[in-house]
């Protein structure tokens, strides 16, 4: 973008990279152009504009997807009432271990808490092992179940000092569901920055997400100072301050990976555009075919995939001999099937590889 200006016979030329602050100005003047210096030090001229520089990514809203800014609202007030139902519930493990108590032993509290940290090391190692594959392709889904399962280890380590002899027990259960939040929640929020980066621009995306979630606990933070004095000693107030911020949660953590519009397939996008193309002829949009996907319930099989079919199953017609006893530059036949399976019609895809060769005898 350039920004001109004439002066007499003299005219300078300002540079800008995406933002309303020249980064380089020069200045032609007798035949000769030069570079004026412009100072290193951020200047701003209003507070929207700070903010747009501190925690949107270069070049917005070019720079991202479309659906980057609502995302981006809905995760921002997720991650201000997950804070806040954390806080309930740090005051309540604090309050379990000892803290306050003259009868709590600091090598008590110290073994409490390291079996606590191993329990999770172990469970977030299982949950790698078991579901790492899926997280990518699945992004939407286990974002949201990391969240419900967040919840679930908020509310255990709120009810762990009510039941003294099972502290421990509930403590570790709590901490393995939070490092399954930890991977599920870290590798889909990698696959949904991949998404919004339009511009090879992940390390950006991220790092203003950070600012972002940075700013959004800092003013947490504020009101759990606020919250503290308040919640010593009054349960009632504790559990109606979780039931409220648990349901917002789960509430903006829903509406937030709905508005994502993934343009990559996963198992569920693709079997919903091909139903609708194969009941109506038309191609859905990304967009419409992630209005369709749900979240969390699973979808309707009418579509399965045969791959490495037997020879008698794809042959079904003279037709299709000959297409094999002729000469083929492809290496495979697929064949279309419908069926019908309890009142629905299925569609089965069979496909055989012939990287072998076939002799025909008459």
């Amino acid at each position: 973008e350039m920004d001109r200006m004439e002066v007499h016979h003299a005219f300078s030329v300002a540079e800008y990279h995406s933002s309303k602050r020249p980064i380089r100005r020069y200045r032609l003047e007798g035949g000769h152009l030069t570079m004026v210096p412009v100072g290193n030090a951020k200047y701003f001229s209003s507070v929207e504009q700070f903010f747009r520089e501190a925690f949107l990514p270069e070049g917005y809203p070019d720079s991202v997807s479309d659906d980057y800014l609502t995302y981006q609202k809905w995760d921002t007030l997720q991650a201000f009432c997950s804070s806040i139902t954390g806080t309930l519930a740090t005051h309540a493990v604090l309050t379990g271990v000892g803290v306050g108590n003259d009868k709590a032993t600091a090598a008590a509290a110290t073994m409490t808490w390291l079996l606590k940290d191993g329990a999770g090391m172990i469970g977030r190692i299982t949950f790698t092992w078991l579901q790492g594959s899926d997280l990518d392709c699945n992004a939407k889904k286990w974002r949201f179940i990391a969240d419900i399962v967040n919840d679930g280890a908020l509310f255990l380590e709120l009810i762990s000092p009510l039941f003294p002899a099972l502290f421990l027990p509930i403590l570790c259960a709590a901490s393995v569901a939070k490092a399954i939040v930890g991977v599920a929640g870290g590798a889909t929020r990698a696959a949904l920055t991949q998404h919004q980066a339009r511009r090879n621009n992940m390390a950006d995306v991220s790092a203003k997400d950070g600012s972002q979630e940075t700013l959004v606990n800092l003013s947490a933070l504020l009101v759990g100072l606020i919250l503290a004095p308040l919640i010593t000693d009054n349960q009632m107030l504790v559990w109606l301050l979780f039931a409220v911020f648990t349901i917002l949660h789960l509430f903006c953590n829903y509406q937030a990976v709905a508005c994502v519009k993934m343009e990559m397939f996963n198992r569920r996008r693709l079997h919903l555009l091909l139903k609708h193309y194969f009941r109506t002829g038309e191609m859905l949009t990304p967009a419409k075919v992630n209005q369709q996907e749900p979240i969390l319930t699973g979808i309707v099989r009418f579509l399965s995939y045969e791959l490495g079919s037997e020879l008698h199953k794809v042959i079904t017609s003279r037709c299709s001999l000959s297409q094999l006893s002729c000469g083929r530059e492809k290496l495979y036949l697929v064949n279309l099937l419908s069926r019908q399976h309890k009142g629905n019609y299925m569609r089965n895809i069979l496909l055989i590889g012939l990287s072998c060769s076939l002799h025909f005898s008459t």
